[in-house]
């Protein structure tokens, strides 16, 4: 759809600057350019901010710093206001008042900032003790948001802050405090943004709806998943494939549009995030209720199932199943012997985090049982509680 934006900023987390590594400057300089580039084709060519919401610093090292603001001087232009949020990493290496010294003497910014920008208010918290926002901060929290809709509610309230709000966005589970949400419910035109999970910014639950609007914005490092059943962990074999950011659209009507994207893949997500009436929770559609309606997943005529056993190892490949909403999000394996009885189960992931998101999974397991007949049972999973039929496969050994 046409989009006629007023304003546009970017929005990072996570992107962990190392000394001795060069792998997040290159991803993060790379990003940068490729949204001025993405800017300068749109009816409306700037780019007013750029946030980053905790962790820019992998330990919190002045050299780390230093390093993040030769990136910054480089790639970000004079036009674009720098807005950065200080977290846990940040304080690793020397604690919270000398990383607050470091960001003022190096950055010349402070650790809480409240401006506005084409009518639209923005708030940035830096955490404390870790990750907390404590009583100070929350009053201060309140008295910003009060001077935001003195001249009206209905444009959208930008909140960022590094830890997750508890039970809203995917990440939120393990990486979640509740010290603001009871403050921002009374504000339904917040748009909160917040990092710490590392999980994936495609993933349809990393935006969430219910008194305001919540989202993820990942990392530039590394992906960790919120689930803990997966037979790796939450930290998935190709983890550091991760390199997502945010750019956000307000147009006059103060709509506003959230856009993906990959780095790796110089490509956006198809998830592209539309709130048209931010103030409105009537008009919310990224809620818990799209669980309900979410589409199960398939396994298509042209399924592929081969296993392989050697040395006391299952090796499995299966094309995977297909779905006419979001992405595949994970597999169920089940093997079970002539009794029809359970004797193997894990759950893999689907890499659905991967803008190339691969079209087979490959899947080794330790099977120390003995010489027989085996089935095995496939079943593919939603974000929610969508799910698949089962793909059936027989096998001896």
């Amino acid at each position: 759809m046409e989009f006629n934006a007023k304003l546009r900023f970017i929005v990072t987390s996570d992107i962990h600057y190392k000394v001795d590594s060069d792998v997040e400057k290159e991803r993060f300089e790379k990003g940068m350019k490729r949204a001025y580039e993405y800017a300068s084709f749109q009816s409306y060519k700037n780019i007013d901010a750029f946030f980053a919401v905790g962790d820019f610093a992998n330990r919190g090292q002045a050299d780390e710093m230093l390093k993040f603001k030769e990136s910054l001087d480089t790639v970000i232009r004079p036009e674009t206001k720098i807005t950065l949020m200080l977290a846990s990493h940040e304080f690793m290496s020397e604690g919270q008042q000398a990383a607050e010294e470091k960001l003022k003497n190096i950055f010349s910014l402070e650790p809480d900032n409240h401006f506005e920008i084409n009518g639209c208010n923005f708030i940035c918290i830096s955490t404390e003790d870790g990750c907390r926002i404590k009583e100070k901060k929350q009053e201060w929290l309140k008295e910003k948001l009060s001077l935001s809709v003195a001249n009206g509610r209905k444009s959208p309230i930008f909140v960022f802050q590094h830890p997750h709000l508890t039970d809203t966005v995917y990440g939120s589970v393990n990486w979640g405090e509740d010290d603001i949400i009871a403050i921002l419910a009374d504000y339904p035109q917040v748009i909160d943004f917040s990092g710490h999970s590392h999980a994936p910014i495609n993933d349809p639950r990393s935006i969430h709806q219910k008194y305001f609007t919540s989202l993820n914005t990942g990392s530039l490092s590394y992906f960790e998943l919120d689930e803990f059943d997966l037979m790796y962990g939450t930290v998935p074999p190709d983890a550091k494939e991760c390199a997502q950011f945010y750019i956000v659209e307000v147009n006059e009507d103060n709509a506003v549009r959230i856009l993906s994207y990959d780095i790796l893949t110089e490509k956006f997500f198809d998830n592209e995030y539309l709130i048209e009436e931010p103030w409105n929770p009537e008009s919310f559609i990224y809620t818990p209720e799209r669980a309900v309606i979410e589409p199960s997943p398939y396994f298509s005529d042209d399924k592929i199932c081969v296993i392989l056993y050697e040395n006391k190892k299952l090796n499995i490949e299966f094309s995977q199943a297909k779905t006419d909403g979001y992405r595949v999000n994970a597999y169920t394996i089940a093997v079970k012997n002539t009794r029809n009885e359970i004797i193997l189960q894990k759950r893999v992931c689907s890499s659905y985090y991967l803008n190339n998101m691969p079209e087979k999974v490959d899947v080794t397991l330790d099977f120390p049982y003995e010489t027989g007949e085996y089935t095995l049972e496939i079943t593919a999973h939603g974000f929610w509680i969508a799910k698949s039929d089962k793909l059936v496969c027989k096998f001896s050994v």
